[in-house]
């Protein structure tokens, strides 16, 4: 076990030296790294059997597909230790649960100054260092179930420390790093070209891995000789149809902060209870749709380069011009969801339109909310381009859970989830978004619209969810392993 832990201890300082170079700080860094992991080889030991560390190097609270994988483990048997960042906090049934804990880690605070390769490889460094010391201070896993991205320096620590615990890799590709990099970077930048070449080299020591899609299973194993099995997005149990009577909950909180679900009128019924779609008698406790109310479209995103948000813009202008030249379409309220650098920017956009038919906020929501206000709305819009053309938008496999129709911008591998004319529609750019909307809110709440035609569809569809997907597709991998650990 000793040539082991120096095995790692030397790649480890290798894989430093390479992506910092030979200056004193980086090879004191490096180091630093191989003396932590001689001093930890005292305590090499596997961990429990049915202990498994569930870890992303990013915010928990939007990482819904590795919280579903700790609550499916825990509902197999399996304890839980969840790490990441703790910006926002994830679902109730995450937090609430005693087998999961969750284990913060701290985010290394992006420099202003320098260059940004330097600033770059000094962050990598410091998060080398940072992640390793937090594995080892967890409950010993037997598994580490990895999301990637971002997995610089995530893969090789989390490889290196497997070595030392003895527990199985697996990791989870949502997207590939390197081509996320490169919206920001481009394409010949020398950190593009050293994070495809570490995940290419990283990826293949994992024991197991999982993908989001069969293009990018296909392309693992030509490209980078990597096996995976494709595990799909699936809903959760959470996401359905919300009962009007919720919707209606939810508006009137909703309409404390955001002037678009306030009732377009002042109510002067004292027995009703108004917001901009729904109203309640409050004398016999019924809630209905109020006549002749505004469409609910909505988007939800982490406003980065890979979803560009003036396409929806300039197609929400031309539908508003709809309205003003004489056709009869319904007001739109557009709610779009998320957290993430690029909002200001677009916020600022948005404040600059003058709109007089289509109302625009952009609320963050609580985790309980979210699946509501989703099972709420009339029409999803998907602006999610894929940067690696291989991964496929979370966002649209919730919409579909609720039965939400949904109009997605067109990429390489989005026709395994979105089928033109059947569950949704794709477009190319803002004018056939445009007539998109037009067509499907066209006596938008009529039965024999396009658009409840398009929900229908998603009803009969019948659509597996995440926890009879997980069973079948991830289960068998921790159960057979738990069974080899044991015997050995």
């Amino acid at each position: 076990m000793a040539a082991l832990v120096l095995l790692a201890g030397g790649t480890c300082a290798v894989l430093l030296l390479l992506l910092c170079g030979t200056g004193p700080a980086c090879v004191l860094a490096a180091l630093t790294l191989l003396a932590a992991l001689l001093c930890g080889s005292v305590l090499v030991a596997s961990g429990s059997r049915s202990h498994v560390c569930v870890l992303v190097l990013g915010d928990l609270g939007r990482s819904p597909r590795m919280t579903y994988h700790a609550l499916s483990l825990v509902r197999n048997g399996f304890t839980v230790t969840l790490a990441g960042f703790r910006e926002t906090d994830p679902h109730r049934d995450v937090l609430d649960n005693p087998k999961i804990k969750i284990h913060q880690l701290s985010d290394f605070p992006a420099l202003k100054v320098g260059p940004r390769l330097l600033r770059y490889i000094l962050k990598v460094t410091v998060q080398a260092l940072q992640l390793f010391y937090e594995l080892l201070k967890i409950d010993p896993p037997s598994f580490i179930l990895l999301q990637n991205p971002p997995g610089l320096p995530a893969i090789a620590v989390t490889w290196l420390f497997c070595l030392l615990r003895r527990c199985q890799l697996i990791i989870d590709w949502h997207n590939y790093g390197y081509s996320i990099m490169r919206l920001t970077n481009g394409p010949r930048h020398p950190i593009v070209h050293i994070a495809k070449w570490y995940e290419k080299i990283f990826g293949r020591l994992s024991n197991y891995n999982f993908c989001v899609t069969n293009a990018m299973k296909e392309d693992l194993l030509h490209n980078w000789r990597i096996k995976a099995i494709t595990l799909y997005d699936k809903p959760a149990a959470i996401f359905k149809e919300t009962p009007v009577e919720l919707q209606h909950q939810l508006f009137m909180k909703l309409a404390v902060d955001y002037a678009p679900f306030n009732a377009r009128s002042d109510c002067t019924e004292a027995h009703m209870e108004r917001s901009a779609f729904t109203e309640k008698n409050l004398t016999t406790d019924t809630v209905t749709h109020g006549d002749g109310r505004p469409a609910l479209l909505i988007s939800s995103t982490s406003w980065t380069e890979d979803e560009d948000f003036s396409v929806l813009l300039s197609a929400l202008q031309d539908y508003d011009t709809f309205i003003t030249n004489g056709s009869k379409l319904p007001s739109l309220v557009c709610v779009i969801t998320g957290k993430g650098p690029l909002k200001e920017y677009y916020c600022k956009l948005i404040r600059e339109l003058q709109l007089e038919n289509v109302q625009i906020c952009t609320p963050w929501l609580e985790a309980e909310d979210y699946p509501v206000l989703l099972g709420s709305a009339d029409l999803g819009v998907c602006l999610h381009k894929s940067s690696s053309g291989l991964d496929l938008p979370m966002k649209v496999v919730d919409m579909f859970g609720c039965c939400l129709p949904v109009c997605a911008i067109k990429f390489k591998c989005l026709h395994e989830l979105v089928k033109h004319n059947e569950n949704g529609l794709t477009f190319e750019d803002s004018e056939e978004l445009a007539a998109h909307l037009k067509m499907l809110l066209t006596d938008f709440t009529s039965r024999s619209s396009k658009l409840q035609q398009f929900r229908q569809n998603l009803h009969e569809s019948k659509q597996m969810r995440w926890d009879e997907s997980w069973d079948q597709t991830v289960l068998p991998i921790f159960r057979d392993n738990c069974t080899t650990l044991q015997k050995a």
